[in-house]
């Protein structure tokens, strides 16, 4: 029987409020994370994401009392993402109530970090989450190596992004996947940035690129805004699981509702 594809809710978090953003830009408050975490812990979550956006472009510490307060309130596997650049960081993170931590502008930015984490705490524990902008370019870079690569993918590349998506990297997102997994990611994370926000479907070609290529298991990310998106990005993007926000905050397409669609058509899910 194939493994349960899961269903998680994530909490952009800027200074203690939960955000929606388009394109990582103007974010909206869209409630407290407490609250928020509670309600998808209750409505039959798989799993949830807490991502402190503005932690690594503000060069801060993630705001560990949230992360407290959220852990105390869920009884499902946690993640917790933005500002982790060392092993005591992280160590914080995890014995703050994360089960998981999620590392993006640091270990574009010394990749041995996630060996270090990976080590220290096992692979299952490490997220490698990578921010992805479409762009029309036919040469990329390696992570490592900084030399010219051919790229996957015809004249238009998937490039990595850092800093809550303000500084390209050069970086082509499938290598630095590839790299990363051998370094000990045990998971990944993988937002487009072209369609976060856009509520008009995921990435499928990066996401499946990427799955393809990769032994663990993929997140998918950016522009959820229907049940279909999911069933899609399950199907055609071949993801092990589907982060969306927009369509939980609102309440347009609650977490049940969600389930029961892709259960009647035929994708194996977690029942509540």
């Amino acid at each position: 029987m194939p493994l349960a594809k899961r269903i998680i809710p994530c909490l952009d978090v800027d200074h203690g409020q939960v955000v929606k953003c388009i394109n990582f830009q103007n974010p909206k408050s869209a409630g407290d994370p407490t609250e928020m975490a509670k309600r998808y812990s209750d409505d039959g979550a798989d799993e949830l994401v807490f991502l402190d956006i503005t932690a690594s472009s503000e060069k801060r510490d993630i705001m560990r009392k949230y992360v407290q307060e959220v852990a105390k309130t869920i009884n499902i596997p946690f993640t917790v993402g933005g500002g982790i650049r060392s092993v005591a960081d992280a160590r914080l993170i995890l014995c703050s109530g994360a089960d998981k931590v999620s590392i993006n502008t640091a270990a574009v930015e010394n990749p041995h970090l996630i060996t270090e984490l990976a080590d220290a705490f096992g692979r299952q524990c490490v997220v490698c989450a990578i921010d992805v902008k479409r762009n029309p370019t036919t040469t990329a870079t390696s992570a490592n190596t900084k030399n010219t690569i051919n790229t996957p993918k015809g004249p238009v590349w998937f490039e990595v992004v850092t800093y809550g998506g303000r500084k390209p990297t050069g970086i082509d997102a499938l290598t630095w996947a590839t790299e990363a997994e051998k370094l000990g990611a045990g998971e990944f994370l993988i937002t487009s940035m072209d369609k976060d926000g856009t509520k008009d479907g995921y990435d499928l070609e990066l996401t499946r690129n990427i799955s393809e290529h990769v032994n663990v298991p993929i997140i998918a990310s950016g522009g959820a805004g229907e049940p279909k998106h999911l069933y899609d990005v399950f199907t055609e993007g071949k993801a092990d699981a589907a982060l969306a926000a927009s369509i939980f905050h609102y309440n347009n397409y609650p977490i049940p509702k969600v389930k029961n669609y892709l259960h009647k058509m035929g994708v194996t899910i977690r029942q509540q």
